[in-house]
């Protein structure tokens, strides 16, 4: 069982990474992004892809806040931010996406330790 602080840490942690899933993606969606933003996804060859970019988004938040399909959700979350960070990294751009990272990565250590250790029964 999970202590209280422990327990509210990790869903702080959650709910701010799944809040910058869902205003990012809201902006791709509604064509609001910040035009610097639109300018480093169409130099990158991803600004037509604005609105995939934003549903994507707002999916990976969605599965990452519904907790039946909060593990998926890590994982794809994880996914999608190590691709903003390699394109971060390979534009020269500071690496914004590698604090949701580490954010999302503590929340799940303190929610689910199991998914990152290795399962001590003995299968046979």
């Amino acid at each position: 069982m999970l202590s209280k602080t422990k327990r509210i840490t990790a869903t702080v942690l959650v709910a701010l990474t799944a809040l910058m899933l869902i205003v990012g993606g809201v902006l791709k969606l509604i064509g609001a992004e910040p035009e610097s933003v639109v300018q480093f996804l169409t130099h990158a060859g991803f600004g037509h892809l604005m609105p995939v970019l934003g549903i994507t988004e707002l999916g990976i938040a969605g599965l990452l806040l519904y907790p039946k399909t909060s593990k998926v959700g890590f994982l794809l979350t994880s996914c999608y931010l190590s691709g903003a960070l390699a394109l971060e990294i390979s534009a020269g751009a500071p690496p914004a996406s590698l604090m949701f990272l580490v954010l999302i990565w503590i929340a799940m250590f303190l929610k689910s330790k199991e998914i990152f250790l290795p399962s001590t029964e003995n299968h046979q």
